[in-house]
């Protein structure tokens, strides 16, 4: 799944621009998302509002380096900093996207309604649906997303026992 928020005008959150490095332009990226090619050359990224193209790319362990193009000296790297970074959406068919599972009807395989996720919270082990009840459901019991439904319905394989808790209200 990729960790992108959705941003008012179509656009992914997919990072934030790191520290400046040297003397010509580059910078850090932090990204938030796990597609790599966000940093690839030729990527357009949007910072403050202004697109920008990725023109270089140095990987090292999990950081990456770029030079933007129009970001020519540390002095306007720096002004990036800390900057949200958008790009538009990626037409990948086998990725499920933050931004279609928030509104998304939650039911089980049995067909139970679990109600509505209203948020996707980062977790170390495997992302959480928030649900309207305040039930968390591990991303990896999705079973099946069928995303020509309106409102997009997940349906979830859980454990059982997961919604107990949150049944005896």
């Amino acid at each position: 799944m990729s960790s992108s928020a959705n941003s008012s005008d179509g656009l992914l959150q997919v990072g934030k621009v790191g520290r400046a490095h040297g003397v010509r332009g580059d910078v850090f990226l932090d990204l938030t998302t796990d597609r790599a090619e966000r940093a690839d050359v030729g990527a357009r990224l949007q910072i403050r509002g202004q697109w920008y193209t990725v023109e270089q790319s140095h990987r090292a362990s999990n950081r990456v380096r770029v030079h933007l193009g129009g970001v020519d000296d540390r002095n306007a790297a720096e002004a990036l900093t800390g900057s949200a970074i958008f790009a538009e959406p990626i037409d990948d068919p086998d990725a499920l996207w933050i931004h279609q599972l928030i509104g998304a009807d939650v039911v089980d395989t049995g067909g139970t309604a679990r109600g509505r996720c209203v948020a996707v919270i980062d977790n170390p082990a495997a992302d959480l649906l928030e649900l309207e009840s305040g039930a968390l459901v591990p991303a990896n019991f999705i079973a099946a997303v069928d995303s020509a439904a309106s409102p997009i319905v997940v349906t979830i394989d859980p454990p059982d026992g997961l919604f107990e808790l949150f049944e005896q209200g």
